[in-house]
C-alpha cells in the first residue's frame, strides 16, 4: 500500500489531471485516495450515479488534514446550501453536470469518479472530461476514475496516468488475518488456537488474492470454525481455489503427484532435481536466479502434461493452470488486460508453477499476418507474454507443453524466455517396463506377478497413455470374465490396440527430425532402433 500511496501523491502533486485505477477493490482505492489527500492537506470529493458529487467521508468519517476542513467548507459554501453532507451538490448526479461543477471549483482537490466507465461512450461526457482535464493540468487538481475495467478514448490519452493496486504481500496478508480476527471478535466469541507459524502458513495460502478477497476468505473461515485454528489454514486455501476458478483464467490444480509417478524421462527429471529450491533465499545468496521454465514437446500421450503437473508436486509448490480459452475476449484491448491480470495473480502466488497446456494454441496466428483475422490480438498477447517471461522477478516457473512445435513463433523458444526445450519421444523398453509397473501398482496389482519384459516388448512404439489404456482394458476383461489379471490378459489388450505411432507415423518422424538438433531429449537411454 505504501508504494501505491507514494505514487498517487506524486501524481497529484505533479498536477496529473486524470488518474485511472482499474480495480474491483473500490473501497481500497477510495481509502488510498483519502489517505493521500489527508497527507497532502487537500479536499476530496466522490461521485457516483446514485449519490452525485459529495464530500469524501460524508458517509464514512475521515479525519481531515490540517486546513482541509476550512478550504473544503469554503468551496462547498460557494456551491450552495446543498453542497456537502449527505446531500449531493446541486445537479451533480448526471455525469456532465458533475464535471461542470468540478470545473467551476477553484479549490485544490481530488475528485473520485466511481464506475465512470459506463459513461465513456457518451461523446458529450468525453468532451467535458477532456475540458476538465486540460484545466486541471495547470494546477493541483486531479480526477481519479475507478472501475473494474475501462477503455479510455484516444482524445484523453495524453491526460491520463494509470495507477495499479498491487496484490497484498505476505506481510499485508498477515495483517489482514489479525485485523479480521479482531473485528469479528467484537461480534462473535472466537478462540485463538493457531500459533505464529500457523498464521504464517495461512498468510501464504492467501497469496494471489486481493485484499478484499483475502478478508472475505478469512472471515468465512473464522465464522465457520468460531476459531483461528489449524483447520482455518486449510479453509482459506480451499476458498482461494474457488476464487481462482471463478475468475475464469486460472485454475488451482491439485499437485499431489511427484516425478516418481512419471515413467522414464530421466534427463528431464535430473534437470528439474538440480533446480529444486532455487527460488529460496539461500539460493539467492549463492548467486542463483529462480528457474524460468521449460517447454516439454513431443509425441502425444507420452506424459508431457503429467510431468508438468508432477513438477509442482515434487517441488511442493502451488500449481495453477492457465485457461487459454477464457483469456481471449471479443473486445479489443480486453484480452491484453486479462493476460496482465494472469501475470499479476501468478506473481502474487509465487513461488508457484504456472502450467500452460498446448502452448501452440495460445499463440496460434501470432505471426505478422495475424492482424487481418484478430485485429492483432494474438501478436500483442505474444508480445506481452515474452516481455513478462524476460523481465519478471517473481519466482514463477512456467511449465508449458506443446504438441506442434512448428506452430510456435521462434522468439518464444529462444533462451532467455524458457530455460530449456525438452523432447519427449515414445518410451523405450526400460521405460515401458517402468510405466507398466506404475500402472499396475496404481490398480492394486503387484508388478512382480507379471512378466514385465514380455509385455514391454509387446508394447513397442506404444505411448504411455496407450499403455495405461491397455492396462485398463485388460482390467475390464478380467473383471468381466471373473478371471485374475495376468500377463496374457495384458498381451491380448495390447494386440487389440493400434498405436498412434502407426496411424500417424509420418508426423512423429517429422517431429523427431525437428527435435534432433533443436531440443534436449527428455530420456537419456532411448534405445536405438525402437524409435523411442
Amino acid at each position: 500500500m505504501s508504494d501505491s500511496l507514494e505514487r498517487l501523491k506524486i501524481l497529484i502533486n505533479s498536477s496529473t489531471p486524470i488518474v485511472v485505477m482499474e480495480t474491483v477493490e473500490e473501497m481500497r482505492a477510495v481509502s488510498l485516495v483519502r489517505s493521500a489527500c489527508a497527507e497532502l492537506n487537500m479536499a476530496a470529493f466522490e461521485w457516483s450515479i446514485a449519490d452525485g458529487l459529495v464530500r469524501s467521508g460524508s458517509k464514512t468519517p475521515l479525519a481531515p488534514g490540517k486546513g482541509e476542513e476550512e478550504r473544503a467548507n469554503a468551496a462547498l459554501a460557494a456551491l450552495g446550501p446543498d453542497a456537502g453532507g449527505k446531500t449531493p451538490i446541486y445537479h451533480s448526479r448526471e455525469p456532465v453536470q458533475a464535471l461542470a461543477n468540478m470545473e467551476s471549483m477553484t479549490l485544490e482537490a481530488v475528485f473520485i469518479l466511481k464506475d465512470f466507465h459506463r459513461h465513456m461512450d457518451d461523446s458529450v461526457v468525453v468532451r467535458r472530461l477532456r475540458d476538465v482535464g486540460q484545466k486541471f493540468s495547470t494546477n493541483r487538481r486531479t480526477v481519479i476514475i475507478t472501475a473494474p475495467t475501462i477503455t479510455m478514448p484516444p482524445e484523453l490519452a495524453s491526460l491520463v496516468e494509470y495507477l495499479d493496486l498491487p496484490l497484498p504481500d505476505w506481510q499485508r496478508l498477515r495483517e489482514i488475518i489479525q485485523e479480521t480476527y479482531t473485528r469479528l471478535s467484537k461480534t462473535y466469541t472466537l478462540h485463538l488456537k493457531l500459533d505464529a507459524p500457523g498464521v504464517d502458513t495461512m498468510a501464504n495460502n492467501l497469496r494471489g488474492l486481493t485484499e478484499e478477497e483475502a478478508d472475505r476468505a478469512v472471515s468465512q473461515a473464522l465464522v465457520k470454525r468460531y476459531a483461528l485454528c489449524p483447520e482455518t489454514v486449510t479453509d482459506v486455501l480451499e476458498a482461494k481455489k474457488d476464487l481462482l476458478r471463478h475468475s475464469g483464467m486460472l485454475e488451482f490444480i491439485d499437485a499431489s503427484e511427484n516425478l516418481e509417478s512419471v515413467g522414464g524421462l530421466d534427463n528431464l527429471k535430473h534437470w528439474l532435481a538440480q533446480r529444486q529450491g532455487a527460488w529460496e533465499d539461500a539460493a539467492r545468496e549463492f548467486g542463483l536466479e529462480p528457474p524460468r521454465g521449460v517447454i516439454i514437446l513431443g509425441v502425444q500421450g507420452c506424459g508431457k502434461s503429467m510431468c508438468a503437473r508432477a513438477v509442482a508436486g515434487e517441488w511442493k509448490l502451488p500449481l495453477v493452470k492457465f485457461d487459454t480459452a477464457a483469456v481471449f475476449d471479443k473486445y479489443i484491448g480486453e484480452t491484453e488486460k486479462r493476460i496482465q491480470k494472469v501475470f499479476q495473480v501468478a506473481e502474487g502466488l509465487a513461488p508457484c508453477v504456472l502450467w500452460i497446456d498446448e502452448l501452440e494454441k495460445v499463440f496460434a496466428g501470432s505471426g505478422p499476418d495475424s492482424a487481418s483475422s484478430d485485429a492483432g490480438t494474438a501478436s500483442r498477447l505474444l508480445g506481452a507474454f515474452l516481455s513478462w517471461m524476460q523481465d519478471r522477478k517473481a519466482p514463477v516457473f512456467v511449465a508449458a507443453t506443446c504438441n506442434n512445435v512448428t506452430a510456435l513463433p521462434p522468439e518464444l523458444i529462444r533462451k532467455g524466455r524458457f530455460d530449456e526445450l525438452f523432447f519427449v519421444d515414445l518410451p523405450n523398453q526400460a521405460e515401458r517396463k517402468q510405466i507398466f509397473a506404475i500402472q499396475l501398482s496404481r490398480r492394486k496389482r503387484n508388478p512382480a506377478d507379471f512378466n514385465l519384459d514380455q509385455v514391454a516388448a509387446a508394447a513397442r512404439e506404444y505411448s504411455g497413455a496407450e499403455i495405461d489404456a491397455a492396462v485398463q482394458t485388460a482390467m475390464y476383461a478380467s473383471y468381466s470374465s471373473k478371471q485374475p489379471l495376468t500377463t496374457q490378459t495384458l498381451l491380448d489388450a495390447l494386440k487389440a490396440t493400434v498405436p498412434l505411432s502407426t496411424t500417424r507415423a509420418e508426423e512423429i518422424q517429422a517431429l523427431r527430425e525437428w527435435a534432433q538438433q533443436r531440443a534436449v531429449p527428455a530420456s537419456s537411454a532411448a534405445a536405438k532402433g525402437e524409435g523411442a
